[in-house]
């Protein structure tokens, strides 16, 4: 059972690791889900179905989802921003 626990935390620090290299906000969401879906793992192997459970919804699911949300809002109002002259002068 050691084993998979030094597996699991291995596995979690190196997507860790990505999740902090990378660059691209979307990809970032995209590798914060595998980052979710390895701690899920690990909560699994150090027998936290409980925490595992919530860490795969929320952590796996939920806050990528809200995180594309918001790079999809910002940039949907950054382009409408653009297109509108004189939006200074109001």
């Amino acid at each position: 059972m050691t084993v998979l626990i030094a597996v699991a935390l291995t596995l979690v620090a190196a997507i860790g690791a990505v999740v902090v290299g990378t660059h691209s906000p979307e990809r970032q969401a995209v590798v914060l889900s595998m980052f979710g879906m390895a701690l899920t793992v690990l909560f699994v192997t150090v027998q936290a179905p409980d925490v595992a459970l919530s860490q795969l919804g929320v952590g796996a699911a939920l806050v990528p989802l809200m995180v594309m949300l918001a790079i999809r809002r910002i940039r949907r109002d950054q382009r409408g921003d653009e297109r509108r002259p004189g939006k200074d002068e109001e």
